[in-house]
């Protein structure tokens, strides 16, 4: 029979086989669209969906059935933990860099892809070379199983051990680059919501998760005693929960990922990294100053008066009197032109309207401000939400409405932003009663 059912066995079917459509169906993208983090997706599913298949299969009655099958088992990669930990570390970088290609990195994987090669190395030895042409049977497991397979034995254990390590390592440097990636988002955009996508973040606790369980089980199963085909299998039935896991935030990712980023982790040192100046305490005394910038969008109300420069802005100790004139410069066009007031303004936009260079433009802003770019811009948001929240005329408006007007793109963003800045949410400001 080709697929015996139990409990055991039609527990995980369900997380097989959507595995693979899965799977199928992003590499099937992945050729079409040219979107590297679909195929390195797909190979992350296959990779979790693997060890789960086999467990699947022999409780299906795959190892006992001593012919075809049985043989098949023998000669597939089921445990490919060598390749998980580079293949996650290359889709995060694929996540975070629309122009990330392997050409130059796909020897991460070669561990991974040496140890399947010694499987079809094994199977071409056995079953091509001395069963099929010399004729010679199968010596081991019912005769179902060659020398070259059971050879290979020997590497399971080891082999596992090592794709533990490499998980535990690509994931440490991935959660560094993560770390890299927040800085550089912090010192480019003013609107972070919509490239600091949740995903990333949930990835990386489904690679702790994964690496977690896996060690976990094996730990227990030296320190306790043998867990047996029956106590392992709850690993394969959780490793199959976060097949979904992984498809879900996955697949989000991907989405968000859309975006035109080109986040070049070689050229991150290029990139300043802002002064840990103490942010909260520049946004009470912009506010104390009352930032009344005027403007004449459509619908806004015009204030009552015009506040002065925010020059409450403090310079770190270390900053390069040359580039006064610059942050002068810099203050002003804040001032006057409010480009604050649009949601999505990036360093490079800004330093445009400045006429330089978003390298020295950030050294201004870091060390002439004490503030990377996105708190900077969020400064002013801020201090304009609180004018707007104290303001009688503007009572009526809601926090929404509020958020919009400041140059925020939504109140999840305006929460935030306005807690981290101020120390409060925006609904424990006292409004005025219209």
């Amino acid at each position: 029979m080709l697929f015996q059912f139990d409990a055991h066995s039609a527990l995980l079917l369900p997380f097989v086989v959507p595995g693979v459509v899965l799977a199928l169906h992003l590499l099937a993208r992945a050729a079409r669209h040219g979107t590297l983090a679909d195929g390195l997706l797909a190979l992350l599913l296959l990779l979790n969906v693997l060890p789960v298949a086999q467990w699947m299969l022999g409780y299906a009655g795959w190892y006992d059935s001593h012919n075809g099958y049985s043989t098949a088992m023998f000669y597939v990669p089921w445990s490919p933990w060598l390749a998980w930990g580079p293949a996650f570390y290359l889709y995060f970088r694929s996540l975070t860099n629309q122009e990330f290609r392997l050409q130059r990195h796909w020897l991460h994987l070669l561990p991974g892809l040496m140890y399947a090669g010694l499987f079809a190395a094994a199977a071409l030895y056995d079953l091509a070379w001395s069963h099929s042409l010399r004729g010679q049977p199968l010596p081991y497991h019912f005769g179902t199983k060659g020398a070259a397979a059971e050879a290979l034995d020997a590497l399971s254990a080891p082999a596992e051990w090592l794709g533990y390590a490499l998980m535990l390592g690509y994931g440490l440097a991935t959660l560094r680059l993560f770390r890299r990636y927040r800085r550089y988002l912090d010192d480019n955009f003013s609107d972070t919501a919509r490239l600091r996508f949740r995903g990333l973040r949930d990835l990386l606790v489904a690679a702790l998760l994964g690496l977690l369980l896996w060690v976990g089980f094996e730990v227990v199963n030296r320190a306790v005693g043998p867990l047996g085909y029956g106590g392992y299998w709850y690993a394969y039935f959780i490793n199959g929960a976060l097949i979904y896991y992984l498809s879900i935030v996955g697949l989000q990712a991907n989405f968000s990922a859309l975006v035109s980023l080109r986040f070049d982790y070689e050229m991150i040192g290029e990139v300043s990294v802002p002064v840990t100046a103490p942010v909260v305490s520049t946004i009470p005394a912009l506010a104390v100053a009352s930032l009344s910038f005027a403007t004449s969008a459509p619908g806004r109300v015009a204030p009552e008066a015009t506040a002065p420069e925010p020059a409450a802005l403090r310079a770190a100790p270390d900053f390069d009197p040359e580039l006064h004139p610059w942050r002068e410069k810099l203050l002003r066009l804040m001032a006057d032109e409010q480009p604050w007031l649009e949601p999505e303004l990036t360093l490079a936009e800004l330093a445009h309207r400045l006429h330089t260079n978003t390298s020295l433009l950030s050294r201004v802003i870091n060390t002439g401000c004490g503030q990377n770019f996105n708190d900077f811009v969020n400064s002013y948001r801020v201090a304009e939400a609180e004018r707007k929240l104290q303001n009688p005329r503007l009572a009526h408006y809601s926090l929404v409405g509020i958020a919009l007007e400041s140059g925020f793109n939504s109140k999840s963003t305006f929460n935030r932003v306005f807690k981290k800045l101020t120390g409060r949410t925006p609904g424990e400001v006292t409004r005025p009663k219209s």
